[in-house]
């Protein structure tokens, strides 16, 4: 007698959850679960997922996907806990995010969470993460040689840097181009142009305090990196190794700390936080180029008295003549160093320019200022060159933007030379 025993297979293990308040609200989200695992993925509320990672269920789980939107940051700690819960338990997480702040988001990394997904999902973005999740661990790195290079950042206290702060009038004034090419004339003071020779050339420093809008990486062709963001949101941790790694370095002259990617409200960093910054720069550099943005902010007041130099940028028009009266008078009414601002006139008129000349003049006298450096227009050879990534010192030597850019970093070198040998 012959029988026959209808078989079943086992049903697939759960190796993976989405965890929402409302798993419809992200009907793309299901869509990409489903054609990524099959069924082999399940779903749970925010409240069920505490509850799951406790039973014998949840080991077999490799990872959870975090689906929240705006709704949910204002309650940011029902997923913080979640995330938290599945990091101790050994599951990865990933975020997918709808309309959510950088800020909210950056708490979820930092908790725990591998990987963010914007949502709606781009086309094979959520495979993409599950294989950088599934990636192996990288080996370890080989220790350096004995004669291996040196860190790009030395040691704290190793430096005692010059600080110059160079802040727009008003939109427009060349600040970022000044302070890009400033730094890298600096940068490229005393450098040996014979191998025989053995000068040490200065180690500079450029920091994009332009939180928002800030293109000192753009101008040098450099990646916005989220580390940035990672040590701006908490510098009270920050030490010489979480510095160095937030630093790009330009032909490997020139050290730059990018604004972050995402554009993040001003007052997300404190005067602590801005002085612990420039501390940092100041101990491990020769020059330290700062970047201001063209608003007055709170940590201005730091930037101030760190700087030794505080460029104010204008030209010759009536918003650069309005703010820059509007800044003397503010920083007057508080008593700051108003002394420290040289002012910057910015595509000055040419020696031949009597006109010209005649209203820089008086707008100096309206202002009761001086007017100590004059930098004149250098034309399209100067947007080319912050168009293609690289100083005018690359682009256009010859400019006299370039020129009256390297005679200023050459006469701040060679005061600062003459200081230290005299002390």
């Amino acid at each position: 007698m012959s029988s026959s025993v209808a078989l079943h297979a086992d049903p697939e293990p759960i190796v993976a959850c989405t965890i929402a308040r409302d798993v419809q609200n992200f009907d793309l989200l299901i869509e990409d679960m489903e054609a990524e695992l099959g069924e082999a993925w399940g779903d749970l509320s925010l409240d069920d997922a505490l509850a799951f990672f406790a039973q014998p269920d949840a080991d077999a789980l490799e990872f959870v996907a975090i689906a929240m939107d705006d709704q949910d940051e204002t309650d940011l700690s029902k997923v913080a806990g979640v995330i938290r819960a599945a990091v101790e338990k050994g599951i990865k997480v990933i975020v997918i995010a709808e309309e959510v702040s950088p800020i909210a988001l950056h708490q979820l990394l930092k908790m725990g969470a591998e990987e963010f997904v914007p949502y709606p999902l781009p086309e094979g973005a959520l495979r993409d993460a599950i294989d950088r999740m599934r990636a192996p661990e990288p080996e370890a790195p080989v220790q350096p040689a004995a004669n291996a290079q040196p860190t790009p950042v030395k040691a704290d206290g190793d430096r005692e840097a010059v600080i110059l702060a160079i802040h727009p009038m008003a939109g427009g004034t060349g600040a970022t181009t000044f302070a890009v090419n400033l730094a890298w004339e600096l940068s490229q003071m005393d450098r040996a142009k014979k191998k025989k020779e053995t000068k040490t050339p200065p180690r500079v420093c450029l920091l994009d305090f332009g939180l928002q809008f800030g293109s000192v990486a753009t101008y040098l062709d450099l990646p916005r990196r989220d580390v940035v963001y990672e040590l701006l949101s908490d510098t009270e941790v920050m030490d010489h190794e979480i510095f160095a790694q937030a630093l790009v370095t330009y032909e490997d002259d020139l050290h730059v700390l990018t604004a972050p990617p995402d554009m993040l409200p001003l007052d997300m960093l404190n005067s602590e936080d801005i002085s612990r910054i420039v501390e940092m720069a100041r101990r491990n550099f020769d020059y330290v180029v700062i970047d201001m943005p063209n608003t007055v902010v709170q940590w201005t007041e730091t930037v101030l008295h760190a700087a030794h130099v505080y460029f104010a940028t204008l030209e010759l028009d009536l918003r650069s003549a309005q703010n820059a009266l509007r800044m003397i008078k503010a920083l007057k009414s508080e008593e700051l160093p108003v002394e420290k601002l040289r002012y910057v006139l910015n595509r000055a008129p040419k020696f031949t320019d009597m006109s010209g000349k005649s209203r820089a003049k008086r707008l100096a006298e309206s202002l009761d200022i001086s007017i100590e450096l004059h930098l004149p227009d250098g034309g399209k050879p100067v947007t080319q060159a912050c168009d293609h990534g690289m100083p005018l010192f690359s682009a256009a030597a010859k400019n006299p933007l370039r020129k009256e850019i390297h005679k200023l970093a050459k006469s701040v070198h060679d005061l600062n030379q003459a200081e230290a040998t005299a002390n």
